[in-house]
């Protein structure tokens, strides 16, 4: 009987350390990449076909990687971020966070800022161009101002001939791009 309660206690914990919440690959991309959703019911979806025909265009293409943008697509419960499969932990990871709602007829586009914001969300086929447009309005990057560096000093009361130790500059604050 204690070995039956031992192997059932076991198994129940075993199962708990399995359901540990797994981070939206969103996260992964903040402050590198622009994220790019198509939330669609079927990979037949009008929305989904046009965007991938439209990003076969080599300019199109090049257009999306200079703005440092990846596509992710959701087709029912299937996820894939530039073509490859998500692991489906994260695929759930990512559609709780992104809460889309129903999807019926057509797909949903959202597209995510590099800071993790929610820049454009709409339903139905989008332009690739107004996107560009979109992406082009956001405020750009502000550059790294560097800290001054301290300049050495010697402390009261050492000697003239000791050397002290320098001090270490203070970062500099990170700012994001959007």
């Amino acid at each position: 009987m204690f070995i039956r309660l031992l192997i059932l206690a076991s198994v129940l914990v075993a199962g708990t350390v399995q359901a540990v919440e797994v981070p939206s690959p969103l996260e992964q991309d903040r402050g590198k990449f622009r994220p790019l959703v198509v939330v669609a019911r079927a990979d037949a979806d009008p929305t989904l076909v046009n965007l991938k025909k439209a990003l076969e265009d080599p300019a199109n293409k090049q257009a999306f990687d200079q703005r440092n943008m990846v596509l992710y697509t959701i087709v029912g419960i299937t996820g894939k971020r530039d073509g490859k499969d998500l692991e489906p932990q994260s695929t759930m990871s990512l559609i709780r966070g992104l809460k889309p709602g129903m999807i019926i007829d057509k797909a949903k586009v959202i597209l995510i800022g590099k800071d993790g914001e929610k820049k454009v969300e709409t339903v139905g086929d989008v332009d690739l161009a107004e996107l560009f447009k979109t992406i082009d309005a956001l405020p750009a990057a502000e550059k790294e101002t560097q800290a001054p560096v301290a300049v050495e000093t010697p402390a009261k009361g050492a000697a003239a001939g000791k050397s002290t130790k320098p001090a270490k500059p203070a970062k500099a604050a990170q700012t994001l791009d959007d």
